[in-house]
């Protein structure tokens, strides 16, 4: 039986990485491999006997003393903790293949040469930028940035690019500064699989070498999923509220097409795009945070899903599942969306904070007839199915690992 240890900030369902951390591992299960967990404890987190092994809760909005703050940055940068207690979960799960998701600022990229050192195989998710981009998303206040493509990481504190903030910006810029000079990412990692192209094709900008990476793109079981192919009458946004997801410019658009919009979902500018809301007025309404049955009868019902991303996304979940529930998606022309977002076939594409595009193109599929929108819900189905589905993600993967010379 091989042994499979896959390592992420959180066991819990979080975000959409720690959704692929868990269920890659189901799957792995399934195929017969013994499962082991690296993490942080964290009050959420799923109950697991590997929690023995996990390191201390490190989370950066909570009220710490200078000491214990001095001392959190300093596992940020590289975490002898986080290197001890992996040490001894491999004495105990001496594993084939280790997999990483997002381990950045709580577990640190300290544990990619303890797993070599280890004679472990060491495969990484890049389910964002971060190693090419110490800020993770290439964006900051000014939209898009790649200003740190040349290699002067003072960027970084000079745009303030982690949380606007200028303490943990410099903390970031540290923490790239050291691992660009150990050779951590390019050096110690064996694969890096990316669910999107434009993924792979940015960070070869950045200096990577294209064989270091495995394209695999995110899947969905489609069959669990109960598709509706009558369109509703109201647009649907779901997700994080957060600046870089343009939800301020989709609620200008659907204002000024005169079409219903629905958001479900909680972030940081949650207070700002009500307050944006009382200005424009409008036929808007949040809903909060939805999930389960209810956020798929919500997507199902809507005539379409608008994704209208101002950064490079990278392969979202929001996308498939919508596909799968027979719904089709306005995605805007950035990162990996329009891989994703046939325009015309399974959805339809605009350009990236363009609000006048948007608003045309919302009011042109509000008035589409019936049948040309049952149409494209029924392709984004089909394409779904045909070409981000658990067979093919589990073939590539099993391929992958055995590059590495982990034979299923």
């Amino acid at each position: 039986m091989k042994r499979l240890l896959s390592i992420n900030n959180y066991h819990y369902r979080r975000g959409g990485s720690d959704v692929v951390y868990l269920d890659h591992a189901a799957l792995m299960e399934e195929q017969g491999w013994s499962n082991g967990f690296f993490s942080m404890h964290h009050p959420k987190n799923f109950e697991t006997p590997w929690s023995q092994y996990f390191i201390d809760e490190i989370e950066f909005g909570h009220a710490y003393s200078v000491g214990q703050k001095l001392a959190m940055a300093s596992k940020v940068v590289y975490s002898f903790e986080a290197q001890k207690k992996l040490k001894r979960l491999l004495q105990d799960f001496p594993a084939d293949v280790a997999h990483l998701h997002c381990i950045y600022h709580h577990l640190s990229p300290s544990i990619i040469p303890t797993l070599r050192d280890a004679g472990v195989p060491v495969v990484m998710t890049a389910h964002d930028l971060k190693i090419a981009c110490p800020a993770y998303k290439m964006l900051n206040n000014t939209g898009v940035c790649e200003k740190c493509k040349g290699g002067n990481l003072l960027n970084v504190v000079q745009h303030r690019c982690v949380r606007d903030s200028l303490a943990a910006s410099a903390i970031v810029m540290v923490e790239s500064t050291v691992h660009r000079m150990l050779n951590t990412y390019q050096g110690k990692l064996d694969k890096v699989v990316v669910p999107s192209r434009f993924f792979m094709e940015k960070f070869v900008e950045w200096g990577w070498s294209r064989d270091k990476f495995a394209y695999i793109p995110n899947y969905v079981d489609s069959t669990r999923f109960e598709p509706g192919y009558t369109p509703g009458d109201y647009f649907l946004y779901f997700g994080r509220l957060a600046p870089e997801k343009g939800v301020a410019t989709l609620m200008r658009a659907a204002k000024a097409a005169g079409v219903k919009l629905k958001i479900a979902g909680t972030g940081p500018i949650e207070a700002e795009l009500h307050a944006l809301q009382q200005e424009l007025g409008g036929d808007i309404e949040f809903l909060g945070y939805q999930s389960g049955a209810t956020l798929h009868a919500l997507i199902r019902e809507a005539r379409a899903m608008v994704l209208p991303s101002e950064w490079y996304e990278n392969a979202p979940m929001s996308v498939l599942e919508s596909f799968a529930l027979g719904t089709p998606v306005i995605g805007a022309n950035i990162g990996g969306i329009p891989e994703m977002v046939l325009d015309g076939e399974t959805g339809w594409t605009f350009a990236s904070r363009d609000v006048v595009g948007l608003t045309e193109l919302l009011a042109r599929v509000a008035a589409m007839p019936a049948a040309t929108m049952e149409t494209t819900g029924r392709n984004a189905r089909h394409h779904v199915a045909s070409h981000f589905n658990r067979a093919g993600y589990l073939q590539a993967t099993l391929e992958l690992y055995a590059s590495l010379g982990v034979k299923h």
